[in-house]
């Protein structure tokens, strides 16, 4: 995941509830509105040749990652650019520095006239709210975020669409594989900051372990995070690549974990720099894009990325609001409709056990009929 959510002010005026007016509305998703959504969105229809309007501007704001974070960010950014060459319009986007970039950022975007205008990331959601509020003729999609603050289960307005993803299946996956291909027995998951956004990926990695430990009478160890215990994650207090998430990584390292999944954007980067300099044979988990494509100084220790269809969805939603189909329906990205998944093992596909992609088909197909149960914060 890219640094697409709140930076401790913005934390600590949510929870404060203070005037700013909203609180911010994906860990909303906690309750009942997540399940709600889980249930009422299928993926978009992969958008086709469309006619657009001539008044058709399709815009983006970038959180405070940026778009070439090689995540999160990035991939919305290239979403959005494809559609837009398809459709033979030119999109305006957006870059934030920092979190109170948010509101002028969206609010420069409707002063230049954009009709559909994507905010990326839950950190977002406030300012979003606010404008979409304000501008009931200008569309908005909402990335990682339900759009529904007054937590009554629907996003709150009709020209806002949540996008949202049920990453805890692909990372049930991606757990597996990681138990699978250990030789130490130890693996090893941490986060940026304690939202659902980031611990949806712990936890279905963390239930991917353990369904392998069950499914091949092993005993796999996670650490930094007990699905028992979400609130004691490991976390390094934000999602900067810095000396905290570098120490975090080696600290896993130094005690065995020869497989890491460091949830939260450019955290990544200090866990490759921690990798090279143990000297190890430690194995890299990435998360939203593939590493292994968007960041190729990665190649030799990423075993797998777990993947968020945020280019697509975002492609998706652009062709469809051009040709007139746009609602506030949440997408909610699953293995069934391909919203989430895993990437190939590329380099790794020779060590892996050549068994382990046999392995993972049966349960994806298990996951998605229901017969293996995966548990989310968004059902």
């Amino acid at each position: 995941m890219s640094r697409h959510f709140l930076a401790g002010s913005i934390l600590e005026d949510t929870l404060r509830i203070t005037s700013r007016g909203r609180v911010l509305s994906g860990i909303a998703l906690i309750g009942t509105s997540a399940l709600v959504l889980a249930g009422c969105a299928a993926a978009p229809e992969t958008g086709g040749e469309t006619a657009a309007p001539s008044d058709f501007v399709p815009c983006m704001v970038s959180d405070s990652g940026g778009f070439d974070d090689k995540s999160f960010n990035q991939l919305g950014y290239e979403g959005l650019t494809e559609a837009a060459d398809s459709l033979g319009v030119t999109p305006i986007t957006v870059e934030s520095a920092s979190e109170t970039d948010y509101a002028p950022n969206i609010d420069s975007l409707v002063s230049q006239g954009c009709t559909l205008i994507f905010t990326v990331g839950f950190a977002l959601s406030a300012a979003t709210l606010t404008a979409a509020e304000a501008n009931p003729d200008i569309q908005f999609a909402l990335i990682d975020d339900a759009a529904d603050a007054d937590f009554n289960g629907t996003p709150d307005f009709d020209n806002t669409k949540p996008i949202v993803f049920n990453t805890a299946q692909a990372a049930f996956l991606a757990g597996y594989a990681a138990a699978s291909y250990s030789k130490s027995g130890i693996v090893a998951t941490w986060g940026g900051m304690n939202f659902p956004t980031v611990t949806i990926f712990m936890d279905g990695f963390a239930q991917g372990v353990a369904y392998y430990n069950q499914a091949m009478g092993k005993s796999v160890t996670v650490l930094g995070f007990d699905p028992a215990s979400p609130d004691t994650a490991t976390m390094t207090g934000g999602f900067e690549a810095n000396d905290v998430a570098k120490s975090t990584a080696q600290n896993f390292i130094d005690q065995g974990a020869d497989v890491l999944l460091p949830v939260g954007g450019p955290i990544y980067q200090s866990a490759v720099a921690a990798i090279a300099d143990s000297g190890k044979d430690i194995a890299l988990v990435g998360v939203d894009a593939d590493l292994f494509v968007t960041d190729p100084s990665t190649a030799d220790i990423i075993l797998t990325s777990i993947l968020k269809g945020i280019k697509q969805a975002t492609f998706d939603v652009v062709t469809g609001a051009a040709g007139g189909d746009f609602s506030n329906a949440p997408y909610v990205g699953t293995l069934e409709n391909d919203g989430v998944g895993i990437a190939p093992f590329h380099n790794f596909d020779s060590k892996v056990s050549p068994d382990l992609q046999g392995e993972l088909d049966k349960i994806k197909a298990g996951i998605i009929d229901g017969s293996i149960p995966v548990a989310s914060y968004l059902g």
